[in-house]
């Protein structure tokens, strides 16, 4: 067992990205991280992570980029341009991850736990547990950084919690089975995998004003660089849906087989997604509409992408 812990180890802190141009994908179906040379779209090697990496975010310094393994119960921060292993803070469950943006606060939801933990945003120190069912999945921030909003898979419900006096101050339902969560013009978006749409909530009352059908299985919503579109991906369908920013209203579809789920925007100007159950990563040429694949591992979740780091 220890020589086993030792080789794993010394795989995880092996050199492997040196300087511009890698993506790095989370396989939370075989533990391990993709490694992606962007100017020939070729997997490089893979990097074993613990037991389940889902989701991953630059820390608001971007000094460091942190891996959620969530069945691991610890967070791996890695060097953001070169992918090389730094350290590994325990924590718990940590399935989401979201700073504020004013950078006080790292929130954690834990999905199988149902729990959201509060940490110091610098320090990664324990602040405040809130136990929520079920199945805390994604998050938004309003942009002054008063207020987090969590979406509940379980229990069809969107929670409003004050990082300013750290109280739930509502929870309501949303649709069934909601996930991806955006913050857009003073509103709440709220991608609802049950009913297939994205539900738009007054961020101080919860109510919902209004509803976008998008496609079966509308999972996760991305604003574009330029903020004036949002993709929802919507798994079922395999298809990603562009909305206006300013209407909601739809501009543009794009079918990805495979369940598209997270995305990252290249500076060329072309679009990654991750391919949930094809098991690989879609490059997609938004004008054509025309696409690549690369295969990566199993279930292909959470994606980090930097142009300034070159793989060798």
């Amino acid at each position: 067992m220890r020589r086993l812990l030792f080789l794993f180890a010394a795989l995880l802190v092996s050199p492997g990205v040196h300087a511009a141009g890698a993506v790095l994908v989370m396989n939370s179906g075989e533990a391990t991280l993709s490694v992606i040379d962007m100017a020939s779209q070729r997997e490089l090697k893979r990097i074993p992570a613990l037991r389940e990496p889902h989701h991953v975010m630059l820390t608001p310094d971007r000094k460091e980029l942190l891996v959620g393994d969530s069945v691991g119960n610890e967070l791996l921060a890695f060097d953001p341009d070169t992918f090389e292993l730094k350290r590994r803070v325990p924590v718990a469950d940590p399935y989401q991850l979201g700073f504020s943006p004013d950078g006080k606060f790292l929130i954690i939801n834990g999905l199988a736990r149902a729990q959201v933990d509060i940490h110091d945003g610098t320090t990664f120190k324990f602040i405040k547990r809130f136990p929520l069912k079920s199945m805390p999945s994604h998050m938004a921030f309003t942009p002054d950084s008063a207020m987090v909003f969590i979406s509940l898979q379980g229990t069809g419900k969107l929670a409003a919690l004050s990082l300013k006096d750290m109280a739930v101050r509502w929870t309501v339902d949303v649709g069934p089975a909601p996930a991806g969560v955006l913050w857009n013009n003073g509103r709440v978006l709220v991608a609802n995998m049950g009913s297939d749409d994205v539900a738009v909530v007054d961020p101080a009352s919860g109510k919902v004003e209004r509803r976008i059908h998008t496609g079966k299985g509308a999972h996760q919503l991305f604003p574009s660089p330029d903020g004036k579109t949002i993709y929802v991906n919507n798994r079922i369908d395999s298809t990603s849906v562009v909305l206006d920013a300013g209407t909601l209203n739809q501009v543009r579809s794009y079918k990805l087989p495979g369940g598209p789920d997270d995305i990252e925007f290249a500076p060329d100007g072309h679009v990654w997604f991750t391919l949930r159950f094809a098991h690989k990563v879609a490059v997609l040429d938004p004008k054509s509409g025309t696409f690549t694949t690369i295969d990566v591992g199993r279930s292909p979740h959470g994606i980090f992408l930097n142009a300034r780091a070159t793989p060798k």
